[in-house]
């Protein structure tokens, strides 16, 4: 049974496709069968005659392809909204045996399976489910993706402490500070690093500059 993380942030545009493909990159650097799996996505556009995610493909494409994309992401919408609202307006409704069923695939032909949810953690992906919910059940340890901008630390300590109090506790493995943006006048960008790893319980493991990599090695623990 392959071990894994799960994607998160702490809201959404904070670029966690961006950081769960440089993991996926990492570790099959490292010899490891990297399976991505993205359990619904809304936002999506028609390619081809089917609504594709973007975040899906640059998934697999970082994974070096795996399997096929739609076994990365199983359930698409077109509407920019939550996606129990994108499919509502689609007169459809997201499968909430499916969001959990579909890891099944990777979990046997993979060593590691990178999830990413749709948003922040809280977000709501089914009528009856957030992101935390498939975190708890699928048991693998959070990466929490933060924004390096004005802002960030109320929102990843708000984060943070959603996962610790959500149903037993959710598994954080640490969090990585991203610049999805360049962010020329924001002085917050130079201390930010600084204040979360010294105000977070769980470790900042690495920082992302925009366009660029991890600033350091990482033990991904997998």
């Amino acid at each position: 049974m392959a071990g894994g993380l799960f994607i998160t942030g702490t809201g959404t545009g904070v670029g966690k496709t961006y950081v769960a493909s440089l993991i996926a990159r990492v570790l099959r650097e490292a010899g490891k069968r990297v399976g991505v799996y993205k359990p619904v996505a809304s936002g999506c556009a028609m390619r081809g005659g089917r609504l594709v995610s973007p975040d899906a493909v640059a998934l697999w494409m970082a994974a070096g392809q795996p399997g096929t994309l739609d076994a990365v992401c199983p359930q698409t919408f077109a509407a920019p909204l939550a996606p129990h609202l994108a499919a509502r307006a689609e007169g459809r409704r997201v499968d909430a045996g499916q969001l959990r069923s579909g890891l099944d695939y990777w979990r046997e032909t993979c060593d590691v399976v990178l999830v990413e949810g749709a948003g922040g953690l809280m977000s709501p992906i089914s009528d009856d489910d957030y992101n935390a919910d498939l975190a708890d059940e699928f048991g693998f340890p959070l990466v929490v993706v933060a924004v390096n901008e004005l802002g960030t630390i109320n929102a990843t300590l708000q984060t943070l402490i959603a996962a610790a109090t959500y149903r037993e506790g959710l598994r954080v493995a640490g969090i990585v500070l991203n610049s999805p943006r360049a962010l020329a006048d924001d002085p917050s960008v130079e201390s930010n690093a600084d204040e979360l790893a010294r105000r977070c319980v769980p470790p900042l493991l690495a920082v992302v500059e925009h366009g660029g990599g991890f600033d350091r090695a990482v033990d991904w623990g997998i």
